[in-house]
C-alpha cells in the first residue's frame, strides 16, 4: 500500500507569517460573492500597513455543469468593490475562457507518443496504418 502513496518529501507547507489575511464573505444571494481579505499580523491584529484585497466569485454554466470563476476586484473599499463587481466579473469570465481556449489548443497540438498518457495501441485488426505503429495517421 505504501508504494501507491505520493512522495511528500519535497512538500513545503509553510505559511508566510508576513502575508496573512482574515477572510470575510459578502453576498447579495443573487449574482455572486465578494471575499474581503483583510491583512492581519501573525498575532491576529489588523495590519494597517497593507490594503485589503477584494476577490469576486461567480459561476457560469457550461455543458459540463457549473464552472466557478474567481477574480480580483481592484478597489479600496467594499463599496467600491460592490460597484466594480459587474465589470470585474465580466473580465474574469473573459480571462478564464481565454485560458481554457489556450489549454484546449495546446492539448490539440500535443504529440502523443508511446508512454504518454492518452496513447493507445489499436486493437488487432483495428484502424491505424499496418506495421507503422502510428495510430490515426
Amino acid at each position: 500500500m505504501k508504494e501507491n502513496m505520493a512522495d511528500l518529501s519535497g512538500l513545503k507547507a509553510e505559511m508566510d507569517a508576513g502575508n496573512l489575511f482574515e477572510e470575510k464573505i459578502i453576498s447579495d444571494r443573487k449574482v455572486g460573492t465578494i471575499r474581503v481579505l483583510t491583512p492581519v499580523k501573525a498575532d491576529g491584529t489588523a495590519d494597517a500597513s497593507r490594503t485589503p484585497v477584494f476577490m469576486g466569485e461567480v459561476q457560469i454554466m457550461t455543458h459540463m455543469g457549473a464552472l466557478p470563476i474567481s477574480f480580483e476586484i481592484k478597489a479600496g473599499t467594499l463599496a467600491e468593490a460592490v460597484a466594480s463587481y459587474g465589470e470585474a466579473a465580466k473580465q474574469g469570465v473573459e480571462d478564464t475562457l481565454k485560458r481554457l481556449e489556450d489549454l484546449r489548443e495546446q492539448a490539440a497540438h500535443r504529440i502523443v507518443t508511446p508512454g504518454t498518457e492518452g496513447f493507445q495501441v489499436p486493437p488487432q485488426g483495428g484502424s491505424g496504418i499496418s506495421g507503422s505503429g502510428l495510430v490515426g495517421l
